[in-house]
């Protein structure tokens, strides 16, 4: 399952199922999962977990130092989830300690060719990062969400669940959950509606998004007045409501518009 030419160093953790390629390379700190197959070429260093049944494609580099000048060689880590699919020349950072030294990538995600996740970046469930897609720094990106090609987000931004970035976005801002941002900077050109549908979200559930949204970005109310609002007048033990508030609620760097 190990080819000859692979290079594993003496510490590493491989479960006896993991496959690796003709000439790739795994550091001492490494621990892989069962059913998890790296290609040929692959560079996988650092404290880097990796969990069950991962693709990872050739020329991948996952667990290099963080390209952040503040960076003195603290440990710090990576922590990949299960069923990922990261493909040709992707690059995959570890933390560092001024962002928690943690890097994390959770379950059944898709970065595409050439894709970039830098140091302390949050990446959830089911997301897909087009070719080229970058993630800076400190970057949340939630359940779902589709980053096309060539798009980039800004570092401490939050991408909400169930986004939609066409290709080429510049994000410089939160983008709420639920909606289609695109260009640059990135702005708000509506709801994700055919995704939500796609995903079983009923018809009260879009109901309850779209009167958010417009009232969000359709009135003249102030942000706090916007939440205020959405408090009297929505159910906010719906999932997606209490979604929609505790993003707005956290929001740090503004809602890109």
């Amino acid at each position: 399952m190990i080819h000859s030419t692979a290079i594993i160093a003496s510490g590493a953790e491989l479960d006896s199922s993991v496959t690796v390629g003709p000439y790739a390379v795994i550091g001492e700190h490494v621990k892989i999962g069962a059913g998890t197959t790296v290609g040929p070429h692959t560079v996988i260093e650092g404290h880097t977990e990796i969990g069950c049944d991962n693709q990872i494609f050739q020329f991948a580099s996952i667990g290099a130092i963080p390209q952040d000048l503040k960076f003195a060689g603290e440990v710090s880590y990576l922590k990949i989830g299960d069923r990922n699919r990261i493909r040709e020349f992707v690059t995959i950072h570890l933390g560092t300690e001024d962002g928690g030294g943690l890097t994390t990538i959770e379950n059944d995600n898709l970065f595409m060719a050439y894709a970039h996740v830098a140091h302390d970046c949050i990446v959830k469930n089911h997301i897909i990062l087009a070719n080229a897609a970058t993630l800076a720094g400190h970057v949340e990106v939630g359940d779902y969400a589709i980053l096309g090609g060539l798009s980039a987000v800004h570092q401490f931004a939050r991408i909400g669940c169930h986004v939609m970035a066409s290709g080429g976005s510049m994000i410089g801002q939160d983008v709420v959950p639920y909606a289609i941002v695109q260009g640059d900077r990135a702005k708000i050109v509506g709801l994700n509606l055919t995704g939500l549908k796609r995903r079983g979200f009923s018809r009260t559930a879009l109901a309850n998004i779209k009167n958010i949204y417009k009232l969000v970005f359709r009135s003249n109310l102030k942000l706090d007045e916007a939440i205020g609002k959405i408090e009297a007048e929505f159910d906010s033990s719906a999932s997606e409501v209490a979604t929609y508030l505790d993003f707005l609620k956290k929001s740090e760097r503004g809602l890109a518009r």
